[in-house]
């Protein structure tokens, strides 16, 4: 489904700001982390959500959170208030969430369920395809298909749901998601319904939170309850003689899992193009150690009803990686996917949603604290780890510190298309 939006000016900036951004985008080191600015300057952060969050595809819920129609559910990205809703066609469509009248917000709770769209100030009616339908007092002459609602981009990528702000997003969505469906179909998210979902805000850079997530250089130390299920040089590590067997049996353990998944007519080959396109992205298909089964504490499956028809347990973990904000694990039993969500130069939201097979029951196919547990650990451990990380990049004495080529390839890759985005936008902003 393809709608149109017009642009909005969320914060003007002054062309000194705009020079101080240029200039630190031009003197970007690669290999090492961003200037202190990137992290802590209310400017850059409004430049972010001018460049970044308006220009690209954002990441912000999953189709089970909408599994009937009127459901509905909003998102905050800056100024700007999304309202996503499932019409009675059983089509996803997104909205700014502004009466056309006088600009009162429409609904202000996070997530719900209406018959139509009515604003709470002059009761302005629209239907769930954001047609005006109802205005009172206006006059014979008032014509009401000049005030639908204003739409917004929205694309469904097998049950991930994508929106855009900007008037012409980015093409590449398209190719993107073409070469990601035959990943992700087979685990039939849309025919999954939401177990749990919780959000944690991180006193950190947005960018900060992505960073951390795009390495697992700090997972041993740090993540007791991840780690239970993840090989050890899956995390990338510096070859050498010590090392060397162990990184072959993961390698010939990795090639024996594809080769038997893709026989199953699961794709599992990586895919790497975090900084190589408009919508960066990242996709592979890995073993999980151990019983293998799935992301919990005993690295059995969380759920006894495994999703879509799948009978064998041990699938993996296929990680599917978006730019900016997102990043999400599939497995036999449930899918985990997660948001972030830029609140200020220094606040973070992050919003994790764990979904299982729309059949299963709590307390007899799963437990919510055992599907929840690895996670709920470990996304507080790196609110900590980017809470110290914000707190050192305040401090005079830091400087940008190098990348390990070997564990945090990643966190460049990310930073790269970062700094790429943000020159090409303020380039044709000018």
């Amino acid at each position: 489904m393809t709608t149109t939006t017009a642009p909005v000016t969320l914060h003007p900036r002054t062309g000194r700001a705009d020079a101080m951004l240029a200039t630190l985008l031009e003197r970007r080191r690669p290999g090492h982390s961003l200037e202190a600015p990137f992290y802590l300057s209310e400017d850059i952060f409004q430049a972010d959500l001018e460049h970044i969050f308006r220009r690209h595809w954002i990441f912000v819920a999953v189709a089970p959170q909408l599994p009937e129609p009127g459901d509905f559910i909003t998102v905050d990205i800056g100024a700007d208030s999304v309202l996503i809703v499932r019409d009675d066609d059983m089509q996803l469509r997104a909205f700014h969430n502004v009466c056309r009248h006088r600009g009162s917000r429409l609904c202000d709770e996070h997530q719900g369920s209406l018959g139509n769209i009515v604003c709470p100030y002059h009761q302005w009616t629209y239907d769930l395809e954001g047609k005006l339908i109802h205005a009172d007092h206006m006059g014979e002459t008032f014509l009401r298909e000049q005030h639908h609602l204003h739409k917004v981009h929205l694309r469904d990528l097998e049950g991930l749901i994508f929106i855009c702000l900007a008037d012409e997003p980015p093409a590449d969505f398209e190719e993107v998601a073409a070469r990601m469906r035959p990943y992700l179909a087979p685990h039939k998210l849309s025919e999954c319904k939401v177990a749990a979902q919780v959000e944690i805000l991180e006193q950190g850079n947005w960018k900060l939170t992505m960073e951390n997530n795009r390495e697992c250089y700090h997972c041993v130390g740090n993540h007791p309850e991840l780690t239970i299920s993840l090989y050890e040089h899956g995390f990338g590590a510096q070859p050498g003689p010590q090392n060397a067997e162990g990184i072959a049996q993961f390698e010939q353990i990795v090639r024996d899992s594809h080769a038997r998944w893709e026989a199953m007519g699961l794709p599992s080959a990586r895919i790497e193009e975090l900084d190589t396109r408009v919508t960066g992205f990242r996709t592979q298909r890995l073993p999980l150690d151990r019983a293998g089964e799935s992301q919990t504490m005993n690295t059995e499956v969380a759920c006894r009803k495994l999703l879509a028809d799948f009978t064998d347990k041990s699938l993996g973990g296929l990680s599917f990686w978006t730019q900016p904000n997102s990043w999400h694990h599939f497995m036999s039993d449930h899918v985990v996917s997660f948001s972030v969500i830029p609140l200020s130069a220094g606040r973070t939201m992050v919003r994790t949603t764990w979904c299982v097979h729309k059949d299963a029951v709590e307390g007899v196919d799963y437990t919510v604290e055992n599907l929840t547990a690895v996670w709920n650990a470990t996304n507080d451990q790196d609110r900590r780890l980017v809470e110290f990380s914000q707190a050192g990049v305040a401090s005079s004495a830091y400087q940008p510190g190098p990348y390990s080529p070997f564990t945090e390839g990643l966190v460049e890759a990310f930073c790269v298309w970062y700094v790429d985005r943000m020159r090409v936008s303020l380039t044709a902003s000018r």
